[in-house]
């Protein structure tokens, strides 16, 4: 089961043919007193398309990364999300346009069930308000057994539905991890920003996680995701962009950037 994309199929990992970036980065600096972790960094993604963002240790991905969800405001420079520009929106806002996040560190409530974890990503229910349910007790039911629906279908699609009323802090790392991204796409993301979506999960888990990201980039989720597991990134991106000390290093795709001397030599320790 894959859960319904709000964008139009295309093959895994490719832009969309003639369509403007679904989220672009224009000119973006972060400066943290005197030292700027990101230096006029410049980053645009085709709808469909997966890319890597990666580099060493200190290159700026996770600053870059925070940048684009909306969880720091640049010093200088432009966040669009197509031709929005959302700069001065954080991620609230964003998840509202269609670009949700996971973390590298997944952080369940981990008393509440598996089932009620997941629908804490719904939006825009009815029910938040407190009007709502005097006022209009029949939709506001009707929107909760809809999203029951949606979460519990969403939980079969990253094969957790067989612990749904199990309290969360029971989940492995591994089944954390695919709790956050059923999470996120309660709110139907048209962009996923994937943070480090391969760290601390075992060989058997990342499998199907690799399977469940190629089947919502299949279903016309664009993807950006930082990640180590050069392996992972070969698998699933067409593209990768490397940074390092805050700046745009190389780019192309993973075979080409990872035989790139450069690159190499930033890995090694030895880029200017």
């Amino acid at each position: 089961m894959t859960p319904s994309a709000s964008l139009a199929p295309a093959a895994a990992g490719q832009p969309a043919a003639g369509a403007d970036p679904a989220l672009s980065a224009v000119g973006v600096t972060m400066a943290f007193g005197g030292m700027r972790a990101v230096d006029e960094m410049s980053l645009s993604l085709g709808r469909g398309e997966m890319v890597a963002l990666i580099g060493p240790n200190g290159a700026g991905k996770t600053t870059m990364f925070n940048l684009v969800a909306g969880s720091l405001r640049p010093t200088s420079g432009r966040i669009l999300i197509g031709s929005a520009d959302v700069t001065g929106e954080g991620p609230t806002r964003r998840i509202r346009r269609g670009v949700g996040r996971t973390f590298q560190i997944p952080r369940p409530f981990a008393e509440m069930s598996v089932l009620e974890n997941v629908l804490v990503g719904a939006q825009s229910q009815t029910g938040e308000g407190i009007w709502a349910n005097f006022l209009a007790p029949r939709r506001v039911a009707a929107e909760e057994r809809a999203a029951i629906e949606k979460a519990r279908a969403l939980l079969e699609f990253v094969t957790l539905s067989h612990l749904e009323l199990e309290p969360a802090r029971v989940l492995s790392g591994g089944q954390r991890k695919l709790l956050e991204l059923a999470r996120v796409l309660m709110a139907d993301p048209d962009v996923l920003l994937l943070d480090e979506p391969a760290a601390g999960v075992n060989p058997a888990l990342l499998d199907l996680l690799i399977d469940r990201i190629v089947a919502l980039n299949g279903a016309g989720k664009t993807i950006l995701l930082i990640e180590h597991n050069m392996d992972m990134v070969a698998r699933l991106c067409s593209r990768a962009v490397v940074m390092a000390a805050g700046r745009l290093l190389a780019e192309g795709t993973p075979d080409a950037v990872a035989a790139d001397p450069a690159v190499i030599a930033a890995y090694l320790g030895d880029a200017p």
